[in-house]
């Protein structure tokens, strides 16, 4: 007898492509990671030259006394122990460390105020917000001469006020006190930057469901209740990231005080930023200006991952 025996003709064929399949889903796979990648390529390589090698250079650039002109000497941490022992570093991050104290609760809490503000359905507000995010499209170094012009004894229009306000004397000059000096700087700081502020809290604010907040009202919340209770924490990660970007910004605090007080009145306000301009690119010591700038960076550092520590969101732990 003759027997035709279908079967196992008919189960191989269907075998080999249940068996390619798994390959053809990992060719697949590796086919978009390599897209991916490439796209990603040109983030990548920027990040790596202009963030990655400039620390690996600095770092190295610590390790040596490194003057403009001539051969550099390997020292170790010879510039990480001087740089404990410097007053006048010391000095410099202490006034960084009370100007970030001061701004950053005045940027918070105009930026949330502002942010409630155009909030509200209103006439106008989407004029408002503009207006008040305009300031964050001038450059900081612009903003700065501004506020200085504004603040010129005789000739600012700021001066004048304050002068016919009775708060300053006819011969008085707004940069010859530390403290008058730094309130002109941080008036121009949030002037320009709290729109930015606004914007972002505004974003969260906005994101934040509004039956939440129409459930709290039907159940008798009060205004301030529902903010404290409801929109506070839910903000937390928007606020977090605005703090983040606040104190980052206040301790590398630099065109500001170079432009508008040059450090003055007597070297009282000089910023560890600026002292590092000066060790680095006046006094030419650049192995000495790399090791503060990466005790800077430590302390950043520091500072940021402790800020998000604190206001990490628990509420889904």
């Amino acid at each position: 007898m003759t027997s035709l025996a279908p079967g196992p003709t008919l189960a191989g064929a269907d075998a080999t492509p249940a068996a390619s399949l798994p390959r053809r889903r990992s060719r697949s796979s590796r086919r978009r990671a390599l897209t991916g990648l490439a796209m990603a390529s040109p983030a990548i390589v920027l990040i790596v030259v202009f963030f990655l090698v400039p620390v690996v250079l600095t770092g190295w650039m610590s390790l040596h006394n490194w003057p403009l002109m001539g051969r550099h000497r390997f020292v170790g941490l010879d510039n990480y122990t001087r740089a404990l022992g410097d007053q006048n570093f010391r000095h410099a991050l202490k006034f960084t460390l009370v100007y970030t104290v001061v701004i950053t609760p005045i940027l918070l809490l105009i930026g949330l105020g502002l942010a409630l503000l155009v909030r509200t359905p209103r006439p106008g507000g989407r004029f408002f917000q503009s207006v008040y995010f305009l300031p964050v499209c001038i450059g900081l170094a612009s903003g700065s001469f501004l506020w200085l012009y504004l603040g010129q004894s005789q000739i600012g229009p700021l001066f004048d006020l304050l002068r016919r306000a009775g708060l300053v004397a006819d011969s008085g000059n707004l940069f010859a006190d530390v403290w008058t000096a730094m309130a002109l700087v941080i008036g121009m700081v949030t002037w320009k930057v709290v729109g930015l502020q606004m914007l972002l809290l505004l974003s969260g604010m906005q994101s934040i469901p509004a039956d939440v907040i129409e459930a709290a009202r039907i159940d008798g919340a009060s205004r301030w209740q529902s903010f404290r209770h409801i929109t506070v924490p839910l903000l937390r990660p928007t606020l977090a990231l605005v703090l983040v970007f606040s104190v980052a910004g206040s301790l590398l605090a630099f065109d500001q005080f170079y432009i508008m007080t040059g450090g003055g009145p007597s070297n009282s306000s000089i910023t560890a930023v600026y002292q590092i301009y000066r060790i680095s690119f006046t006094s030419f010591r650049l192995g000495y200006g790399a090791a503060l700038s990466v005790l800077l960076m430590i302390i950043l550092a520091a500072v940021s991952a402790v800020q998000m520590l604190l206001l990490r969101n628990t509420d889904h732990n």
